[in-house]
């Protein structure tokens, strides 16, 4: 198993989640991509493949245990650990679309290592 935890640039109290979102059904190009509102450029920061969004780093996410959802639903505190979210602006039926939060496609390996 690949230890995805521990890859550069994810921070304590995050994790890894993937490199790979699908793009939505019948989006056409061309497609503007951002992860947390700041453009990532096609060739340099993600490709597209086989109607997937290929990153060239992990998409980092926020690990979310029982005791911190209860204590922020109840308001006793926030969050301000890193949570990427990843958007994408295109074309679909003559009209400019915006979807945004995609979800991140999780490594193969992630399951297995969730279940140890």
């Amino acid at each position: 198993m690949t230890d995805h935890m521990n890859s550069p640039g994810v921070p304590k109290g995050s994790y890894a989640a993937g490199e790979r979102v699908k793009i939505p059904n019948a989006a056409e190009r061309p497609y503007t991509v951002f992860i947390n509102g700041i453009e990532q450029k096609e060739g340099e920061d993600f490709n597209v493949e086989a109607g997937e969004l290929h990153f060239t780093r992990p998409i980092v996410k926020e690990k979310m245990g029982t005791s911190r959802w209860l204590a922020m639903y109840l308001g006793l505190w926030g969050t301000y650990r890193k949570d990427e979210k990843v958007d994408i602006q295109f074309q679909r039926a003559g009209k400019t679309e915006l979807v945004a939060d995609l979800p991140v496609i999780p490594y193969e390996d992630a399951a297995e290592g969730a279940a140890k």
